[in-house]
């Protein structure tokens, strides 16, 4: 009989939860919605009728919760309601693919079936699985980005419904929430669902701290409204004066964000002086909006003065997930800055909403634009993203936390760039083929280096030539992903030309040594010169750095074991099938860190062993100084989570792949055109660069100083013996 009550009274709050449902969703729902509901509430029950969570409640309040997220604080439309609901029925039980197809269509078959695959990853026991599923999660992109916000709705509930999970579990979903889907609610500009994330994700990952700042947020509540009473009472009459119709509130900081800013300024909670900000949201039709935003604005400044460097305007130029406000610090009350954030009834829900607001307020050709435009660009990421899930997602990143800047082109234009962003970020965002051909930049009107950092309002222009090309310091100049993978590619597209060439001169040198270039041959070059591949080998007799001298060793060497082979075959030693890693590269490679790459004292971690030629990070531990861990190591994803303030990049340099400077002086008889016929043997050398060029003349003769950049020291030697062809040159040195 108790059975029985606890049913009944499950039975009634499910179909109270669903009538809920319908009431708060953010979309006007018709007939035709309501039945598309209510057909997949009915499937969604009976599939999970047996089902129960962790908690002891019926599986079914999950589905429930989750549409919920997804019609109210989301806003989507009856397709991702009905998708929501269903978004475990084909994971978890009878109901096939086909089932929803046939009975719901192909658009929500789609968007299941996408979610069906992220929940199928968790299966997947790869150490780099967190990273490895947000690779595959963000692929699913190309269906329906309707995948990715129904699953970022589903980790939502899961977080705020935790607390019957075990420990371990609870920390990395915490972990795996802060690293994966915080950063992808931001980007869709789902900034409270971000907000609560983050928040649910201290919780679990450091409780004590989050429990210590929700308490003391607790207690400063009363005087917090206090305060926003006296902000208000100062300019309330100026505002009615004006006949405005708004509302003043007070919204607190996230306990994750004063978390960051104590550990960033390395203060305590109440050393930090912007705890929360003030919201003045304003009623307007969509023609006034602007010019009331700065009328509101002029009378706040009227009354508080404002800190002129803290002005954000993101009305004139939203950010690129649509946000528009006027935020301005000013001092207030009790001579304290206080940060005020101007916005119209509809940007306050575009900031609430996101991109579901942006569907509602929809105007002719602008339909969409905001999210096509940010599909475009995680299109391009990933077509381009290749090889380690864990530097994809990296790169990702990258975009994705990015502040932005706004940076004019030549003629007006206005472009949006993540913070930090470089003239060459902005020659690849312009278009690739202009990044490709980058020679140099100019902004407002001044040439710079490649790597200057820019700012808001800066004007750049790009100067492109025919014969330029990307080089490895570029990869040091770039911080977009797009850049960054652009650059990788055809880096990789040079090697292998290079590569191809230097085949066709082994092939050559080895033929005067009476040598045919087989797979025999050249598997015993790639161990004899301590290689990892083929190409490896190639490349370096492309760029000289294994020259005439080392192959006719190799081939003395060679011949030698031919001769022996015969002489006593049984005696012969055979070539170990494992070789030594580490042997092989040491010759090569060495460890640097840093933008700067700088060459730091470091420990080998333990825990995953790197050896030379691993992809790996550094890690700045608190007694061991910088241990040194892969990127698919078991513990690089939580160190990445928890601390990511204390990971430095790192990376094992090939010594053919970095480039030295080095210094030539000539002296010779003065004429004309000489000159240009020393610039053009270096030019044509493809593999160097000048850095500088000093030339003086005094009564027929001159002197001349070059700063080369090379890769070796035999390309040096040739370029030098090339130089002293020239006729009218004495000497060529290098100082």
């Amino acid at each position: 009989m108790r059975t029985e009550t606890l049913i009944e009274k499950e039975n009634k709050e499910i179909a109270k939860q669903y009538k809920e449902l319908l009431r708060i969703s953010y979309q006007a729902l018709n007939a035709e919605d309501k039945r598309l509901i209510r057909s997949a509430f009915d499937i969604a029950v009976d599939a999970h009728k047996d089902q129960r969570r962790r908690s002891g409640e019926a599986y079914i309040f999950h589905p429930i919760a989750v549409a919920k997220i997804v019609a109210s604080e989301i806003g989507l439309d009856a397709i991702s309601i009905a998708s929501a609901l269903l978004h475990d029925v084909v994971e978890d039980t009878e109901y096939t693919l086909d089932d929803i197809e046939r009975m719901f269509g192909d658009t929500v078959a789609r968007i299941v079936d996408g979610l069906t695959k992220i929940a199928h990853l968790k299966k997947d026991r790869n150490i780099s699985q967190q990273a490895e599923n947000f690779r595959k999660m963000l692929l699913t992109l190309h269906d329906d980005v309707r995948v990715i916000i129904i699953k970022i709705a589903d980790r939502y509930h899961n977080m705020l419904t935790m607390d019957a999970m075990p420990e371990h579990k609870q920390v990395k979903m915490a972990s795996e929430t802060l690293y994966i889907y915080a950063p992808l609610a931001h980007r869709i500009g789902l900034y409270n669902i971000k907000t609560e994330l983050e928040d649910l994700s201290l919780k679990y990952t450091e409780p004590e701290v989050y429990n210590d700042i929700a308490e003391r947020i607790e207690q400063t509540k009363e005087e917090q409204q206090r305060y926003i009473d006296d902000f208000s009472k100062v300019i309330k009459k100026s505002l009615d004066k004006e006949g405005l119709g708004y509302n003043i509130k007070g919204r607190m900081k996230s306990i994750y964000s004063i978390r960051k800013k104590m550990i960033a300024q390395n203060v305590s909670f109440d050393e930090i002086y912007d705890k929360f900000a003030i919201r003045i949201i304003y009623q307007s039709d969509t023609e006034n909006e602007k010019f009331l935003a700065w009328k509101i604005y002029s009378i706040v400044t009227d009354h508080f003065t404002p800190n002129p460097v803290r002005l954000r305007d993101w009305i004139s130029s939203p950010k690129s997930t649509g946000y528009e406000a006027l935020h301005i610090t000013v001092m207030g009350p009790e001579g304290k800055w206080v940060e005020v954030q101007i916005r119209s009834e509809r940007m306050h829900e575009i900031a609430e909403k996101g991109y579901a607001a942006h569907f509602k307020y929809k105007h002719g050709e602008q339909k969409e634009l905001g999210i096509e435009e940010w599909l475009n660009r995680l299109q391009e990421a990933l077509e381009s993203s290749n090889g380690n899930a864990v530097d994809f997602v990296e790169e990702f990143k990258l975009n994705l936390y990015a502040k932005e800047i706004f940076v004019f082109t030549p003629k007006g234009e206005l472009k949006s760039l993540p913070k930090g962003a470089t003239p060459l970020d902005f020659s690849f965002h312009i278009h690739t083929e202009v990044g490709m051909k980058t020679r140099g930049a100019k902004v407002n009107g001044k040439l710079v280096p490649l790597n200057t950092v820019l700012k808001s309002g800066d004007q750049v222009e790009i100067i492109t030539s025919e014969i330029a090309k990307p080089n490895q310091n570029w990869l040091d100049y770039a911080t977009t992903a797009r850049a960054i993978s652009k650059i990788r590619s055809s880096l990789k597209e040079e090697k292998k030309l290079i590569a191809e060439e230097g085949k066709e001169i082994l092939r050559r040198k080895l033929k005067s040594q009476k040598i045919s270039l087989g797979e025999d041959v050249v598997n015993k070059m790639v161990m004899y010169f301590k290689l990892k591949t083929s190409l490896d080998l190639f490349y370096r007799v492309g760029i000289g750095s294994i020259d005439n001298q080392k192959i006719k060793d190799f081939a003395s060497s060679y011949n030698n074991a031919f001769i022996s082979f015969f002489k006593n075959k049984i005696r012969r030693k055979p070539v170990p099938a494992d070789i030594n890693r580490e042997e092989i590269t040491a010759k090569y490679d060495m460890l640097v860190f840093g933008r700067d790459e700088e060459k730091l004292n470091y420990k080998l971690s333990k825990c995953c062993n790197p050896i030379p030629g691993d992809d790996v990070f550094g890690f700045i531990s608190v007694n061991e100084g910088i241990k040194v861990h892969k990127k698919d190591c078991p513990n690089a994803i939580s160190l990445q989570s928890n601390y990511a303030y204390r990971i430095i990049s790192a990376k094992w340099i090939d010594s053919s792949q970095e480039e030295f400077t080095s210094e030539i002086k000539l002296t010779g008889i003065d004429n004309l055109g000489l000159m240009n016929k020393i610039t053009e043997i270096i030019s044509d050398n493809m593999h160097v660069n000048m850095r500088n060029l000093n030339f003086s003349t005094d009564g027929g003769t001159f002197t001349g100083k070059i700063t080369l950049v090379v890769k070796n020291k035999a390309i040096l030697k040739k370029l030098i013996n090339n130089l002293k062809q020239i006729s009218g040159i004495e000497k060529v040195v290098r100082i």
